[in-house]
């Protein structure tokens, strides 16, 4: 099956099973609307064929730590919305969670899909107890902290932070769990993908900033400058753009070269050059090429080479 399409149906079972029945109807509405108003699904993607280079032998514990990881991402993006924080009025082109439900359901809505990520994993069919609390654990430590999302979250809220450990932190942590949880899933040494996670994850963060400065907010699906505008750390007004593009495009290269030997190597990268060229697309380039910001270059864009990399 498709990863994307065994991703989509993972996640439909899982909420279906673990939404039940007699909940508040208003509520439901609201989680429905975080989790399926579209998005890309890399997270539970990238989980899925990192157990299938693991040699999978549980496919519903995949699927299970797959959903899990998607739950957790979609509650950390309606709360990121929330005026407390962004005050984003729309996320992937439609209206934000709480902008359709008001305030008082979207931070519900966030809370019960976090719960229902741990409730996922924790009822997921495995002959194999140990992996699941593996996974509970990978999860959690994804999430709290100190080096999870809700810390990443919770460096907004600082007078300074430092720009990689903030884009650990709220982005990378999750690509790093998901990563870790294919491998968790076959009961295989999760360490060994570890580069891959922390590239992709800065990598991710670093296209968001760059896309948030140069593109259209009709294009990008929710408000841009909001970096410039809450004065939060920003790859561009680190680097630049030229930098900028440079310093993500090494990332990606990072990679694609840290898949280990496996059966499926040539499929995960692939996966990642595909998500490259989506993450920034050629058009956007050439309608940056013709901003003024092209050719500015910031006192510290010689930083580039080895922002944010982990040492060998």
């Amino acid at each position: 099956m498709e990863l994307l399409a065994r991703a989509e149906k993972s996640l439909i079972k899982a909420f279906d099973a673990a939404s039940g029945q007699g909940a508040p109807p208003r509520l439901i509405a609201a989680m429905r609307d975080a989790l399926f108003s579209g998005g890309a699904r890399i997270r539970p993607q990238l989980c899925i064929a990192v157990a299938m280079a693991c040699s999978e032998e549980e496919q519903a514990l995949t699927d299970a730590a797959a959903a899990a990881i998607e739950l957790m991402h979609c509650a950390s993006l309606v709360h990121d919305d929330m005026p407390a924080f962004d005050n984003a009025d729309t996320r992937r082109g439609r209206p934000s969670v709480h902008k359709a439900h008001g305030e008082s359901l979207a931070l519900l809505t966030g809370d019960a899909l976090i719960v229902m990520a741990f409730d996922v994993l924790m009822n997921a069919p495995s002959k194999h107890p140990r992996r699941v609390l593996a996974l509970l654990q990978n999860l959690s430590a994804a999430v709290g902290v100190p080096r999870g999302l809700v810390a990443g979250q919770a460096w907004e809220c600082e007078n300074t932070a430092e720009l990689t450990t903030y884009q650990r932190a709220k982005t990378g942590s999750l690509f790093l769990a998901a990563v870790r949880a294919g491998a968790l899933a076959c009961g295989r040494d999760p360490d060994t993908w570890d580069e891959l996670g922390d590239c992709l994850g800065l990598a991710y963060q670093a296209a968001d900033d760059i896309r948030d400065v140069i593109a259209d907010p009709q294009w990008l699906g929710k408000p841009g400058g909001q970096d410039a505008l809450l004065g939060r750390p920003n790859v561009m007004h680190e680097l630049g753009l030229t930098d900028g593009l440079a310093y993500f495009n090494q990332l990606m290269d990072r990679a694609v070269a840290s898949v280990p030997a496996c059966p499926c190597r040539e499929l995960l990268q692939q996966l990642v050059r595909l998500e490259s060229q989506r993450l920034i697309p050629a058009e956007l380039i050439d309608h940056a090429r013709h901003l003024p910001i092209w050719a500015s270059s910031p006192e510290r864009g010689s930083r580039h080479a080895s922002l944010g990399m982990r040492s060998a």
